[in-house]
This record gives structure tokens, C-alpha cells and sequence, in this order.
């Protein structure tokens, strides 16, 4: 292997093209969000996913406000209004690199409030604040007639909570309440309401939505929206948490048999934690679709880590090392199939855990996660094909003009493969490192750092 030294400016900046990467702007306002439009552009991303934009309290800025929706009719939240929302769709959709917005959507269940009428919402109150300042809500109305209430208690499941022996049982799961959240019913009323308001959303312009914890939403439920003409087009992906093979055969395949709908790969998560972990090897990452290792890559989003992970006590064993996740980045966003998605906060779970510091924050314009989005532009479509495997290394190319290395071990590695299917002899560039290498010949050897990933393309 030839090493050149690195140039200030790698060549391939001037070749990137759109990415269908899909930045998680986990509890930003929505005009932070219009105003770092041109760090997002810049950084190279095709999608965003903005907050739950359902209307919750105004006046808190806890992140889990947003996933207690008070009414379906009303876009306002302590992260802005249904202007800045139109005002952000229309600079998504706008200039030459266009950006698709996802919206996060709550339907399962209503805001848990400590109040006589609590199964009725928004409630007698709410509706007189309605009145009181009714040119407020009005321009932020997304349907209806907010004169009168939208749910009742005839409205709602009456099973209370899951408990914790319950948690496999997917009759509760369903039908049963998440830690006093009232749980909608699959009644003709509500598929109406869910149905109305998802509509209203499509017709403003949003290109998708994620489901909220869809595992706990009914299959008539998820039908009654995910067949209406009104969101022909629109991209739909759900939350569908599950942590180990009980959990994915009893919630995650009837999911995936009984609909369309595509939903976070949390069994290619599982499989990246195993194989990162001591004794795990990266082999269970060749093939992970042939192996029933991760969901088939038409209906995957990708993460190495979502908003659940550091904010839910009960989650939180499963983040990665640090290392390991920047590792597992390299790996979902240089790979083929999937929609990888990177999240991006604002140190929301440091006041727990102060070791989050600046973990995430700002993480979707960091340089290497920048570079690997411009990897990921480059190669997207092509084919990926597996060069070399064993349990510390993985090599694979993405067509005849990428490749990706990743080395989870704490030493240094040196694989030969041969050069089959790729550029030769051509001049390759590291999207990570500027380092540059020339490969000619049948057999090509690379060498890896301990802990380390490249992304090379072909010049």
C-alpha cells in the first residue's frame, strides 16, 4: 500500500451529490432549526426529523411535554407554533438542495394531567383558554372547531397500566396505559381525529412521519392512517422497541408481517451492540438482512443510538461506548440499504448524567460524521460487497469506487483481499483521515490503526 500525504481540501467535496441521511433534531426549536438550515445544507443531509408537533404544554421545556399531546387540532408547543412550522417546510423545500421533513407524531395516548376531567381533552379549561385568547389559537388551528372538545372518556382504553410483568403480553402492550398516559381506543371517533389530522399535516407539506410508540398502537389503528390516499407518498416509519428475541417475535414481526410501514431497526442495533461488545465478532455485520440480523433494508432506519437510549433510565445499558458508536456510525452510514438517521441534542440528559456532556450536542456538524455523510452521498446506490470479515475486522466496497474499514480491535490490523470489482489501478482518498492510497494488482493489503474506520473513495 502507497500513502500520499493528505490534501487540505479531499476531492470529493466537489462531487457530492444529494443524501438521503436523516438528521434527528431531537428537542430543537423550530426556528433553531430554520436558522442553522445552512449547517444542515452544508453538512450534507436529505431529511430532518423535528419534535412531536402536536400541541402540549407551552410553558415547559422538559423534552417528554412534547410526547403528551393535549389536542390533535392545534400546533403549539414550548418549541414554537404552526408558523414557523409552515415557515420551515417551505425552506426545506426550497433551493436546489432540498430537505425532507419527518414529523414525530404521538397518537397512542393524551397528555397524563392532574385534573378532575382528565379524560377529557383538551379539557373544560383548556377550551376556555381557547376563548380567552382565541387569536392565538386560531393561527396556530390545524382543524376543526376548537369551540368544542375532542376526546371523552368513552374515548380512551379503561385497563390501566401495564405492569411490569406484563411488558411481553402484546394484547396489554396494546391496550393498556404507559405510566398514566390515557391510551386512546381504536373507536370510529378517534380512527376519524388520528385520519383528519394526519391529512391536515400531509396537505401542509410534510413529507413523512414517525410513529410514536407504534408497538403499542392496534393493527386497525396503524391501517386506518397507513392506507389513507391522503398520505399516499409519504414516507412512515414507527418506533417499534424491542430489546431481545422474545420481544421482536412477540411486537416487531407481526409488525413488520401485518403492515408496510417501515420502523427503526432495533434488531440491526442489537446485532451492532453484540458485535462491538468484548467477545462479539463484526461478522454477524456482513450480511445482516441474509441472517436475520437486522430488518429488510426497504423498510430500515438505521441508528447507533435515538432519543430513548440516554434519556430512559431502563435503556440506558444499551448505549455504546464512545468509541464503538463512532465505529457503528462508520458502518450504518457506509453501508447499503436503510435510511441511517443521526441524532443530534442539546445536553438535554446531562443533568443526570453529566458524562453526556457534549456527547451528542451539535453532533450532526461534527467534521467526522460530516465525512461520512459525504462517503455515504458518493457511493449511495451502489452495490455493497463484502471484502473482508472476521470477528475484529470488516471490509466491504460499495460498488467499484468505495470502501469501508472498520477495525473494533485494540491492535493494529492488516488484511489482504483481493481487488475484484473495484477501480484498479486508481488512486483512493480516506473521506476520514485525508490519507490517499494507490490499489493495482489482483491482491491489495490494508492496514487499519486499532479502533479506527476509513472510508476511502476512488479519485
Amino acid at each position: 500500500m502507497a500513502l500520499l500525504q493528505p490534501k487540505a481540501r479531499p476531492r470529493y467535496k466537489e462531487k457530492i451529490v444529494m443524501s438521503d441521511v436523516v438528521l434527528h433534531v431531537f428537542n430543537w426549536k423550530y426556528q433553531e432549526i430554520i436558522d442553522r438550515l445552512g449547517e444542515i445544507r452544508e453538512a450534507g443531509y436529505g431529511a430532518l426529523l423535528i419534535p412531536p408537533i402536536l400541541y402540549s404544554d407551552v410553558n415547559s421545556h422538559d423534552w417528554w411535554q412534547r410526547y403528551q399531546p393535549k389536542d390533535y387540532r392545534v400546533l403549539l408547543s414550548h418549541l414554537g407554533g404552526k408558523k414557523e412550522l409552515e415557515e420551515l417546510i417551505k425552506q426545506c423545500h426550497t433551493g436546489e438542495h432540498k430537505l425532507k421533513v419527518y414529523a414525530d407524531i404521538v397518537i397512542n395516548h393524551m397528555a397524563n394531567e392532574q385534573r378532575e376531567d382528565r379524560l377529557n381533552f383538551p379539557g373544560d379549561a383548556e377550551l376556555a383558554n381557547y376563548q380567552h385568547n382565541r387569536d392565538l389559537f386560531e393561527a396556530n388551528k390545524l382543524y376543526g372547531d376548537l369551540n368544542e372538545g375532542l376526546f371523552s372518556g368513552h374515548d380512551f382504553n379503561r385497563s390501566g397500566n401495564i405492569e411490569d410483568h406484563e411488558w411481553s403480553d402484546r394484547h396489554r402492550v396494546v391496550y393498556g396505559d404507559i405510566s398514566d398516559l390515557p391510551d386512546l381506543m381504536d373507536s370510529p371517533w378517534v380512527l376519524l381525529q388520528q385520519r383528519t389530522m394526519l391529512a391536515a399535516l400531509a396537505k401542509m407539506g410534510f413529507d413523512g412521519f414517525r410513529i410514536d410508540a407504534i408497538k403499542h398502537i392496534s393493527k386497525r389503528m396503524i391501517d386506518n392512517f397507513a392506507d389513507s390516499d391522503s398520505l399516499a407518498g409519504r414516507y412512515l416509519f414507527g418506533e417499534v422497541l424491542t430489546t431481545n428475541d422474545h420481544e421482536e417475535k412477540t411486537f416487531l414481526d407481526p409488525f413488520l408481517q401485518e403492515t408496510w410501514i417501515s420502523a427503526y431497526d432495533f434488531r440491526l442495533f442489537q446485532t451492532i451492540r453484540k458485535a462491538f461488545e468484548m467477545g462479539g465478532s463484526l461478522r454477524t455485520l456482513a450480511r445482516p438482512e441474509n441472517e436475520n440480523n437486522g430488518l429488510p433494508w426497504s423498510r430500515s432506519v438505521t441508528f447507533v443510538v435515538n432519543h430513548d437510549l440516554p434519556h430512559n433510565e431502563d435503556f440506558r445499558n444499551l448505549l455504546l461506548d464512545r468509541t464503538d458508536e463512532n465505529l457503528a456510525y462508520a458502518y450504518i452510514v457506509g453501508k447499503d440499504g436503510g435510511l441511517p438517521l443521526i441524532y443530534s441534542d442539546h445536553n438535554e440528559s446531562v443533568h443526570r448524567h453529566p458524562e453526556d456532556h457534549d456527547r451528542w450536542c451539535n453532533a450532526f456538524k461534527r467534521d467526522d460524521i460530516k465525512r461520512m455523510i459525504r462517503f455515504h452521498s458518493q457511493v449511495q446506490g451502489k452495490q455493497m460487497a463484502m471484502l473482508y470479515e472476521s470477528d475484529l475486522v470488516l471490509v466491504f466496497r460499495r460498488g467499484d469506487c468505495g470502501i469501508v474499514a472498520i477495525n473494533k480491535g485494540g491492535d493494529h490490523a492488516s488484511v489482504e483481499f483481493s481487488t475484484s470489482g473495484l477501480k484498479n489501478p486508481s488512486l483512493y482518498e480516506d473521506c476520514l483521515n485525508n490519507n490517499k492510497m494507490t490499489i493495482e494488482g489482483d491482491r491489495f493489503t490494508l492496514s487499519i490503526h486499532p479502533r479506527t474506520a476509513q472510508m476511502w473513495l476512488s479519485e
